[in-house]
């Protein structure tokens, strides 16, 4: 069963960009939290997170990708933030990573975004990189405002 296209749009609103959702549950609805807080954007090799993955799940090694870190993300619809739109997000503006400083280099072909800044956080969307990013030293990985997430 697929959920319908205006409350897959606000389930996006909630999630990335800490908008309330009315007349769900009670008179106040589901509510975004009074601090809207972050979400980490991080990077994984082939083939990403699965399904019971988490943050963790293939993701790039700083052995791989010295000087790598996941990036955190505002969770509102500002510059630092999210653009939501007919049942997709995209980042306001690119995610750039650090730049690599050395290693044995990786391939990204995944990201996602959850809950931790580092460790075993909670996947909440994953997603394909295409093109895949070849990081090797001095690269700057980059996720631009064309990558997206679509419910569906």
């Amino acid at each position: 069963m697929s959920k319908g296209n205006t409350f897959e749009n606000d389930l996006l609103l909630l999630i990335f960009n800490n908008t309330n959702i009315a007349n769900i549950g009670d008179a106040t609805g589901l509510r975004g939290s009074s601090s809207p807080g972050l979400l980490y954007v991080s990077l994984h090799t082939s083939p990403g997170p699965d399904e019971g993955g988490d943050q963790a799940t293939n993701e790039v090694t700083t052995t791989a990708y010295q000087g790598y870190a996941r990036k955190s993300m505002n969770r509102d619809n500002t510059s630092a933030g999210w653009t939501v739109s007919g049942n997709s997000v995209s980042p306001a503006a690119n995610i750039d990573f650090p730049a690599c400083t050395g290693g044995t280099g990786a391939t990204i072909t995944h990201f996602a975004v959850g809950t931790s800044s580092t460790g075993a956080g909670k996947v909440l969307y994953k997603g394909a990189v295409s093109p895949n990013i070849t990081v090797t030293n001095g690269v700057t990985p980059r996720l631009t405002t064309a990558t997206a997430i679509t419910e569906d």
